[in-house]
């Protein structure tokens, strides 16, 4: 009896932290991705979004069909139903309690009561992941993370094959990233946390290519319409591999940075804030490598010396950065920390064993003090999600050589029909980088509001240059973006050039 109240109390512990932290996300709106994908996306409005979710991309069509979460947009089309923007995050705060929980209860398996609190609290306040709880799009990575850590502990701890696969299907159809399952619970059969029988891990193996085949068939069919729409970053467009490689090598300072010391936190690390690196002799490239090899070293280390649970969490992040890192292939991003979430599990339960070994008058003070300002830090972070116009703001205050900011500021602009200082804004952010498709497309919907046509005509020829005659998708959905907006002459004029651009 006394075992099952404490049981509970460390997981009612956990969760209440996990929500505390978060609280002020209640009192924000909808902002960035959440415009698109959620306010104006008609499958999230009807109550049919909730089947035909599983038949449609998870960005609308209309904005190139990018990528495939089924369960995310069917939840958001569920909590449409309530009609309030404060379900929608008090959702997400129930989806982050439920991964506190689930870290807590992965970190119990090979530690005691207290490494578990620690796993659960500190994974509960990281400040890494304020972007993911607290702006409504971030489900998808809470929902992911859950999944993955479901299958993990199913597979490890109760070498269920059934529950684990299942736990996988819902993973990936929340997010792409929950892939790395079978990877993680592979590594844990190699350091010994669970040795399964060779049928049953037959068994496991059969489980993954059926769910992995299905899922990447309902995807391909999905996604096959809107496959001439790339996702790539700004920074690396138009760049060659080895490129992508180094750059993503040297994003390990900010990886490491962001897990271990998150102080500094950015809502964009896009050109100039971050540039690409093109010669292993930068040095970005030699300090991410050390970074790099510095993780490589400490999980040698902690398996050598049979610290299965740190070895087992140093290589956790690994695996789970992979898919995110720009090392396999061209991500839609140089950094995100919203997709540092997953990641960050692991690295939890390695901190929660490392520190179990201090003598119990050492652990409280030290895990007192990092849940304290792990959880400070969050909660100051939250209302920077508030709406677009606090995340403007930030990116032009804590990013100022990206040229994110003024791009954003042309949308703000045009909401607030100021359409000249969008093209204002619209022609800074083009000289400061001139590979963003989104850029020339919104600015030329500013310059045709503004009533300045060859302003327009030359955004638009920048736009050409840059997409090679691929620009269809482009003013099509900006064309629809902009006539959604109350800005119908400059959709017109819009779709009057994509008229004269595909005449024979």
């Amino acid at each position: 009896m006394q075992n099952i109240v404490s049981t509970k109390r460390l997981y009612a512990t956990v969760a209440g932290c996990a929500v505390v932290v978060y609280l002020g996300a209640l009192w924000n709106g909808f902002a960035v991705d959440d415009v698109p994908i959620i306010v104006h996306n008609s499958l999230v409005a009807s109550p049919s979004g909730i089947w035909r979710a599983f038949a449609a991309p998870y960005w609308p069509p209309n904005l190139g069909g990018h990528m495939y979460r089924p369960l995310v947009i069917a939840g958001f089309a569920l909590d449409w139903l309530l009609g309030s923007t404060a379900w929608f995050h008090a959702v997400n705060l129930a989806w982050h309690a439920a991964a506190s929980l689930a870290v807590a209860a992965l970190a119990r398996r090979w530690t005691d009561w207290t490494g578990a609190l620690v796993a659960g609290l500190l994974f509960a306040v990281h400040p890494v992941h304020a972007e993911a709880v607290a702006n409504v799009v971030g489900r998808a990575e809470l929902m992911a993370a859950l999944f993955t850590l479901v299958a993990v502990y199913a597979a490890l701890v109760h070498e269920s094959v059934a529950w684990s696969a299942a736990a996988l299907a819902l993973g990936l159809l929340s997010k792409e990233n929950a892939a790395v399952a079978p990877a993680l619970i592979v590594w844990g059969w190699l350091l010994g946390l669970a040795r399964p029988q060779r049928r049953r891990v037959a068994w496991f193996v059969a489980s993954w290519v059926i769910v992995g085949g299905a899922y990447a068939v309902a995807r391909a069919v999905v996604r096959h319409p809107f496959a001439e729409y790339e996702s790539i970053a700004p920074m690396f467009v138009g760049e060659p591999g080895l490129t992508v490689r180094l750059t993503a090598v040297s994003a390990f300072t900010d990886v490491l940075r962001l897990l271990i010391f998150p102080l500094t936190l950015r809502v964009d690390y896009s050109p100039d804030e971050r540039t690409v690196v093109t010669t292993p002799l930068d040095w970005r490239f030699a300090v991410g490598l050390v970074c790099a090899v510095a993780w490589v070293g400490a999980l040698v280390v902690a398996w050598k010396r049979g610290r299965k649970l740190e070895a087992f969490g140093l290589g956790w992040t690994a695996i789970a950065l992979l898919p995110v890192a720009n090392l396999l292939y061209p991500a839609g991003f140089y950094l995100a920390e919203r997709t540092l979430y997953l990641p960050s599990a692991g690295l939890v339960l390695a901190a929660a064993a490392r520190l179990a070994r201090l003598r119990r008058e050492q652990l409280r003070p030290v895990a007192a003090a990092l849940v304290l300002l792990g959880g400070v830090r969050s909660a100051l972070r939250v209302p920077v999600w508030r709406d677009d116009a606090h995340v403007t703001h930030s990116i032009l205050r804590d990013s100022p050589r990206s040229y994110v900011g003024h791009k954003r500021m042309i949308g703000l602009f045009l909401d607030r029909r100021q359409p000249a200082l969008a093209l204002d804004a619209a022609r800074l952010a083009a000289r400061l980088h001139q590979r963003d498709a989104g850029v020339y497309v919104t600015g030329s919907v500013a310059a045709f509001a503004a009533g300045d046509a060859p302003a327009a005509d030359s955004l638009l020829a920048g736009l050409e240059r840059l997409c090679h005659g691929g620009c269809l998708g482009y003013y099509r959905s900006e064309a629809a973006v902009a006539r959604a907006n109350g800005y119908p002459e400059a959709a017109d004029s819009l779709l009057a050039r994509l008229g004269r651009l595909t005449r024979p």
